[in-house]
């Protein structure tokens, strides 16, 4: 079975998600190489990608992952959803150290997945996420080698949102009105 992270019960309607409550998650301060953490989480295998839009569980505000957010990524030993990699670096969530101790053993590179060695372990995990009615993912190839993906940073998207708030006109958006006559 794969391990799982970033599965909140505040991300999901569901209850009895596997990880709790993202509230329970959330400290302080991150890790001292969280920047290479959130990297890794980012360029991880897509499995199932999914047309949605999601906010922050926590602030309610639009973030980098709000589009496709419950997605489903992995690296062949751990699942999580798109937008964990968001929380992970705003909200400093926990991660398990199984996990960090991974990452760190394969130095935040993604590795390649043998299909056949991974596909009975997703057909087992799929159920415990809500996907079990999902069409089951396989792939055609041998091997499923990490592929380069453009993921905007939290910076970049912070200045972008920016940019656009500055550059809307103040007032109604609304069809003007004529003065009214007496």
């Amino acid at each position: 079975m794969l391990g799982l992270l970033g599965f909140y019960g505040e991300l999901d309607n569901r209850c009895g998600q596997p990880n709790g409550s993202i509230h329970d998650a959330v400290r302080p301060v991150g890790k001292s190489d969280e920047a290479d953490l959130v990297a890794y989480l980012d360029a991880g295998h897509i499995l199932i990608d999914v047309m949605e839009a999601g906010r922050d569980a926590i602030t309610g505000s639009a973030h980098r992952h709000s589009p496709g957010c419950s997605s489903l990524t992995t690296d062949g030993t751990w699942l999580w959803r798109q937008d964990f990699p968001h929380y992970v670096e705003t909200h400093h969530v926990s991660l398990p150290e199984a996990f960090v101790e991974h990452v760190r053993s394969l130095n935040y590179r993604m590795p390649t997945i043998t299909v056949a060695q991974f596909a009975p372990r997703y057909d087992e995990t799929m159920p415990l996420v809500g996907w079990a009615s999902a069409v089951p993912w396989r792939s055609t190839a041998a091997l499923l080698v990490p592929e380069p993906r453009a993921v905007i940073s939290k910076g970049e998207f912070d200045a972008a949102t920016l940019a656009q708030t500055r550059s809307r006109p103040h007032g109604s958006w609304g069809k003007p009105r004529k003065p009214w006559r007496a």
